[in-house]
């Protein structure tokens, strides 16, 4: 690996990793078309690193509310009055992280087994369906009783998780993708559904990627460093501004389009590089 690899790669997993097209199928994806084998050791924990630098970015992007799940209610001065106001809280995160990461552990083995390109192909488009899908249905079945993800109730929070784990168990479905679609098919809106997905990323991630790291932190040498430093950065960077311009633009950039740009790239990859 080089100095430019190890930037494309960054900038990649910053783009990919919090809007609902698969950073694992990309990271897959771009290591092929390089010429690099995803299954190298060296590879994992550098796909690790820089995975560590996006979660940084999300954290930034949405401290105050990290802070704010410590508390359960707030205080609503509309009108000049002082009235308790439903909020987002500890238990409605660990609820809905608790089914991807206890089939994450259980059957972490088979998912590494998956990890391949013919996988992430098929995912890829098995999963842009179910966003379109996820979509129509938001618009004209489902009755949207969260605007917010201060809406959120226990019970919609655990239907998002259970989605969730179709992208654990499927390498390229995506995880924000499946959390974001899952929402929207429990009465959430599209806003509330992507700001609570970006939530659950956090602990997920630094789960995933902490147990990751204590089995691969052998790989963090003085020779591999520089390198690795210069992937997390870049990840960071991108992935923060990402993060920020998703949001600004969540009303006009829909699922649907990302559910196109899936095909095309399931299509080109299978068209011109599998074969």
């Amino acid at each position: 690996m080089d100095t430019i690899t190890a930037i494309i790669l960054g900038i990649v997993e910053g783009i990919t990793e919090f809007i609902p097209v698969s950073s694992t199928g990309h990271m897959i994806l771009t290591s092929k078309l390089l010429g690099y084998n995803d299954q190298d050791p060296i590879m994992k924990t550098f796909e690790v690193v820089i995975q560590l630098g996006a979660i940084l970015a999300i954290t930034v992007v949405y401290w105050r509310r990290i802070l704010d799940l410590f508390g359960i209610k707030r205080m609503n001065t509309d009108a000049g009055s002082l009235v308790p106001r439903k909020r987002l809280n500890l238990l409605h995160v660990f609820i809905g992280i608790a089914p991807a990461l206890i089939v994450g552990y259980v059957a972490r083995d088979f998912i590494k087994s998956l990890f391949t390109a013919n996988t992430v192909l098929w995912a890829l488009v098995v999963g842009g369906a179910f966003m379109i899908f996820a979509e129509w249905f938001n618009k004209t079945k489902a009755t949207i009783t969260a605007e917010t993800m201060d809406d959120l109730s226990y019970k919609q929070v655990f239907m998002i998780g259970i989605y969730q784990i179709l992208s654990v168990l499927w390498p390229g479905f995506s995880r924000s993708g499946s959390s974001i679609s899952g929402g929207m098919l429990v009465g959430a809106s599209y806003k509330a559904s992507a700001d609570f997905s970006f939530l659950m990323a956090i602990p997920i991630m630094f789960a995933a990627s902490g147990y990751e790291m204590l089995e691969s932190y052998q790989n963090l040498t003085k020779d591999t460093l520089g390198l690795f430093a210069i992937g997390f950065v870049t990840a960071f960077v991108v992935a923060y501004f990402v993060v920020l311009l998703f949001m600004k633009w969540i009303q006009k950039i829909r699922l649907t389009h990302f559910a196109i740009y899936r095909f095309i790239l399931a299509i080109v990859f299978w068209l011109f590089i599998m074969h």
